[in-house]
C-alpha cells in the first residue's frame, strides 16, 4: 500500500476532493483513511507531530512507500512559485552546532526526473525578523516544518520515503496575494499527485 501524508487539512483538501470522487473527503488532522491501494493521513504541523504520527502510522499499517506532500518556501530565486519539486536530500535545521549533527542528512528516493531535485531543510523554529538566511538555509533550496521527521521515522522502519513539495513563496518576501497563492499551490499539488499515483507503486 502507498501512503500519502500531509501536514495540514488545507494542503490535503484538494487531493481528497479529487481522489476517487472524494472517497476520503472529510479527513481531519490525526486521522487516517485508506482503501486497498492508498492510505492518506494528516499529520499536523511540526517535527513533534510529524514524528509521533508517522511512527504510529507505520506501526499500524503496512506501507510500501510513504509520500510526504505539501508546500514549502523557496530559499533562493531559482525556484518559481507553483513549481512542483522532488526532494533528493533533507536535513534538520534547528540545531545550532555545525559539526557532528545528532540527526543525519537523509538522501531520498526520487521518481520524477523532470522535476527539480532539491535539498530541503526542516525547521519549526525560525528567527522572527531575521534579515539573513541561517547556515542551514544557505545550504538548502527549500524549507518546511515537517518533512525531515517523516523521512527519519520512515528510514527507521525501513520504508521508502519521497517528499514532494510545491513552492508557495520565497522566504523573506511578502506576497500580497498569499492566501490565493497558497490555495493555488494546494490545487497544483493535488493535480500532480492524482495524475501520478501509478508511479508511486513502481518505487
Amino acid at each position: 500500500m502507498i501512503g500519502i501524508v500531509f501536514s495540514t487539512k488545507e494542503e490535503a483538501q484538494p487531493f481528497l476532493a479529487l481522489y476517487q470522487r472524494g472517497r476520503f473527503d472529510g479527513l481531519s488532522e490525526g486521522e487516517t483513511f485508506h482503501d486497498d491501494q492508498l492510505l492518506v493521513s494528516i499529520l499536523g504541523v511540526g517535527k513533534i507531530k510529524g514524528t509521533l504520527r508517522t511512527e504510529r502510522l507505520l506501526r499500524s499499517y503496512k506501507v510500501k512507500t510513504l509520500i510526504h506532500a505539501g508546500t514549502c518556501s523557496a530559499l533562493n530565486d531559482k525556484l518559481k512559485i507553483g513549481s512542483v519539486v522532488s526532494v533528493a536530500q533533507v536535513f534538520e535545521g534547528d540545531r545550532i552546532e555545525l559539526s557532528a549533527p545528532t540527526y543525519p542528512r537523509m538522501p531520498l528516493t526520487t521518481s520524477y526526473d523532470k522535476l527539480n531535485q532539491v535539498t530541503l531543510v526542516t525547521q519549526d523554529h525560525t528567527v522572527q525578523g531575521a534579515t539573513e538566511l541561517s547556515y542551514w538555509q544557505r545550504i538548502a533550496d527549500v524549507a518546511d516544518m515537517t518533512g525531515y521527521a517523516t523521512a527519519y521515522v520512515s528510514a527507521t522502519y525501513g520504508v521508502a520515503c519521497q517528499i514532494l513539495k510545491v513552492v508557495s513563496g520565497h522566504m523573506g518576501v511578502d506576497d500580497p496575494n498569499f492566501r490565493k497563492t497558497l490555495s493555488a499551490s494546494h490545487v497544483k499539488l493535488a493535480e500532480f499527485l492524482n495524475a501520478n499515483l501509478a508511479a508511486f507503486s513502481e518505487v
